[in-house]
């Protein structure tokens, strides 16, 4: 391999950094703003559902219009989608910051996830777009999937300390960080490849239906933290969406020009990466939350001092982009996606017999390993995502990767939250809350091993469909989670 194949230019750099920068945005938007819930209560008196509804309105407005955003950005020009959805991102997390009242808070929160739902599937689109197939991909991917798991990790510790000036500031910082991402975006980052406009126009109905599927399955997930609330709703949001998503179905395999091409979940190893991204994300967004009680709630530490012992997570932002393609290059996607995720199994397991005195220093193994995982599993789902599917899909494909997290991220609280009550049951003591908690770290240590299985199969299928007699210099970089058409995927220089 040559060193020109994988050095960038300085244009190729400052694009990267660009997009980097979005999908960093994004994710430490999310995570300042969970530091930062109860000081917003204090301030704005805001009950315990309120408060719980701006996270849910950020999900819901991610979760529902994720599928439409892909396919927006393929049809109606990925650089225009990613610099309009950017600007109304600015817009309205600045007025969040300006919120007197709870509902101006949901609004806010809805739209920047609706904003959010546009602009991640196009920057991903936009990665593809810019860095030629092979190994310069392979490096651009991994700088892009490790930036966007460092904002999370790093937005823990940058909330704790924003909030300590006032919430408000968890609101404006991103205001400053996506104005400077948007002029820089204008200037830098192009598009070659021209909308597909389809020739029977825009399918609508398949629009209306996906958004409307989506949304009422997001509701669903996010009633199921609140059992309180009666099973009446949830029931009937997951039926509706259900029937919203079957009727979708059947619409696009009658449009001239679907929305969503049915075949496309068959292309490349898309459906095993969704599958593997929702329950390897969805096991992360537990257990944080689990550590999160744990530390301040029984071991009454600070938001602050809870947010740098995360820190080490954020690891990833450096292995990420350095570490993780020499592994791809050298050992395939497939196998460096596989370690990611049996580590992450072991991170968990290693938190199982937490005590209510546990140092630092017990807790760091688990930190340390997750960082790790981070870094081997989190690029390689990115690359796979993208592996096998046609380049004018590669936005939908985006959204498709993206839909998978969010839910898997709503799913993980939920499920993690309806094990800790159902544990708890009336006994609010520390040893009973611990126990409770005990019981629910088995949720990601249990979707941990089943996203490794699903790596580990499709792993096992790449081999099997495997040529006899390609040796490593023949296997392709990007090698995805299950397999891929061996004409679509090519062979690493």
């Amino acid at each position: 391999m040559s060193t020109s194949s994988v050095r960038m230019d300085g244009r190729a750099r400052g694009v990267l950094m660009v997009l980097c920068g979005a999908i960093f945005l994004e994710g430490i938007d999310v995570a300042m703003l969970n530091v930062a819930l109860p000081s917003i209560r204090a301030d704005l008196g805001l009950s315990t559902g309120m408060l719980s509804g701006v996270v849910s309105a950020y999900v819901l407005g991610y979760g529902g219009f994720m599928l439409l955003g892909g396919r927006a950005a393929d049809l109606l020009g990925r650089r225009r989608m990613f610099l309009f959805w950017l600007g109304v991102f600015l817009v309205f997390s600045g007025l969040g910051g300006f919120a007197t009242e709870g509902w101006m808070l949901l609004a806010a929160r809805f739209v920047t996830g609706v904003a959010a739902a546009f602009m991640a599937p196009a920057g991903l689109a936009l990665v593809t777009a810019n860095f030629p197939e092979g190994p310069q991909r392979v490096r651009a991917l991994g700088f892009y999937a490790g930036t966007a798991a460092g904002g999370f990790s790093l937005g823990l510790v940058a909330g704790g300390l924003l909030a300590s000036f006032g919430w408000r500031w968890v609101f404006f910082a991103p205001v400053i960080l996506s104005a400077v991402i948007l002029v820089a975006a204008v200037l830098l980052v192009r598009d070659d490849r021209p909308p597909r406009r389809p020739a029977g126009g825009f399918d609508l109905p398949g629009a209306f239906s996906v958004t409307g599927a989506m949304l009422l399955l997001a509701y669903g997930v996010v009633r199921l933290e609140h059992p309180g609330d009666g099973w009446a709703g949830t029931v009937a949001a997951f039926a509706g969406g259900s029937a919203l998503l079957a009727a979708f179905v059947v619409i696009e395999r009658r449009s001239a020009a679907p929305l969503v091409r049915p075949g496309i979940l068959r292309a490349g190893a898309l459906a095993r990466t969704g599958v593997a991204a929702l329950l390897f994300i969805g096991a992360f967004a537990g257990f944080q939350f689990l550590v999160t009680l744990y530390l301040q709630e029984l071991r009454g530490w600070s938001t602050l001092e809870t947010g740098l012992a995360m820190l080490i997570v954020g690891v990833d932002t450096v292995l990420a982009p350095t570490l993780t393609p020499r592994l791809v290059e050298r050992f395939g996607n497939g196998a460096v996606l596989f370690g990611g995720l049996a580590l992450a199994t072991v991170a968990y397991g290693l938190f199982l017999p937490v005590t209510p005195d546990w140092t630092y220093a017990a807790m760091l193994p688990t930190m340390a390993l997750l960082g790790l995982a981070f870094s081997l599993a989190y690029g390689p789902l990115t690359m796979a995502a993208t592996d096998g599917v046609a380049e004018h899909e590669h936005g939908l494909a985006g959204g498709v990767l993206y839909t998978a997290i969010q839910f898997g991220t709503a799913l993980g609280l939920s499920a993690v939250t309806a094990v800790s009550v159902a544990a708890l049951g009336g006994d609010g003591s520390p040893q009973a809350r611990l126990d409770a908690l005990r019981a629910a770290l088995a949720v990601p240590v249990t979707a941990a091993v089943l996203s490794a299985i699903v790596a580990a199969y499709g792993l096992r299928a790449r081999r099997t469909a495997a040529p006899s007699g390609a040796g490593a210099a023949t296997e392709e970089p990007a090698e995805a989670a299950g397999t891929a058409e061996p004409e679509s995927v090519p062979a690493a220089p």
